[in-house]
């Protein structure tokens, strides 16, 4: 696509859904289409579904229009998706992705292969926010679209640090910065500021991390007792892995939490050795070169075997090569 309004063109009813357990870049690249749509193409119905977006994002422009249930009976003529790498990722509007008359996909997740009828996807840029960013009309991008466009690249570049940032992703910053969003503001309350049980949490994993593979890999956990002590959830945990990556020496950065006995989640941030993306996809899950995601089933002694073997192979490789 060079422009959504591509399409848009004869549509009347637009669903727009993201993946499960949404972050900040599917947050911001699905109410970004929402404003843009609703604003721009009025006669057009669109609806946004996403599981509950966490308290950060309030300050994103009618982000308590969000559905978090489904109308299990509706057919929309079009249905969007915004940073879902693969059809299994798409949270709670599945059934309305199967059933709408067409699709597509926005993404840039290098391991999606494409699932809807048209695929805009775009691997090598940094998040799903600027893909978006690139076929809307800049002229019609307004306060309330940039504000939800720039939570979700800052969200997905580490507030502009990691490799996949780009001069277009800094041009487009700027260009949104043009708007009068309050930038400073959407960093620190949607990135950096933690509540006072956060940093506990926090705390304890940083403390109870493990090196491994000679100090080239860190391991942070935490089990779902300790997660009920606390009183906190999986969303609460943003930016603990991140933490650990920073650790000197490392090369690959792992944290886990258990969602239930034998289940747990596992986040991986990469410091450029290691393609993270291709470790989350061999379990099934998927991501980018230094940050990527999966779940897994077993005991958590099997959970760090099984993902720190799959470390050592690649390690190993380039030692070799």
């Amino acid at each position: 696509m060079k422009n959504i309004a591509e399409v848009l063109e004869g549509v009347k009813t637009v669903g727009i859904g993201g993946h499960i357990r949404p972050d900040g870049d599917c947050v911001g690249s699905c109410m970004a289409l929402y404003l843009y749509i609703r604003k721009y193409f009025p006669d057009i119905d669109v609806n946004v579904y996403l599981d509950h977006p966490k308290p950060i994002f309030g300050h994103i422009e009618s982000i308590d229009e969000i559905k978090t249930e489904v109308e299990e009976e509706r057919s929309f003529d079009l249905f969007i998706t915004c940073d879902v790498s693969a059809r299994d990722r798409l949270a709670l509007a599945d059934n309305l992705f199967e059933h709408a008359k067409k699709t597509v996909c926005i993404d840039h997740h290098v391991s999606n292969s494409g699932f809807a009828d048209v695929n805009h996807i775009r691997g090598e840029v940094s998040s799903c926010c600027e893909v978006l960013y690139g076929i809307l009309d800049p002229d019609k991008v307004d306060l309330a679209v940039a504000t939800a466009v720039y939570t979700g690249m800052i969200h997905d570049t580490g507030v502009f640090q990691y490799s996949s940032t780009s001069p277009e992703t800094m041009r487009i910053a700027g260009e949104l910065m043009k708007t009068g969003i309050p930038f400073s503001r959407i960093i620190d309350e949607s990135f950096y500021q933690k509540t006072y049980i956060q940093n506990q949490v926090m705390g304890r994993v940083l403390a109870e991390s493990i090196l491994l593979q000679n100090g080239t890999c860190i391991i942070g956990y935490l089990r779902k007792k300790d997660m009920d002590f606390y009183g906190v959830t999986g969303s609460d945990l943003d930016g603990i892995v991140s933490q650990l990556r920073l650790t000197r020496g490392v090369e690959v950065a792992i944290f886990i939490y258990e969602l239930e006995t034998q289940s747990f989640k596992v986040s991986l941030r990469s410091n450029g050795r290691v393609d993270v993306s291709k470790v989350a996809v061999f379990f099934g899950g998927g991501g980018h070169t230094r940050a990527a995601g999966c779940d897994l089933q077993g005991s958590m002694y099997d959970v760090i075997n099984n993902i720190t073997a799959e470390i050592e192979k690649q390690l190993t490789e380039e030692e070799n090569a």
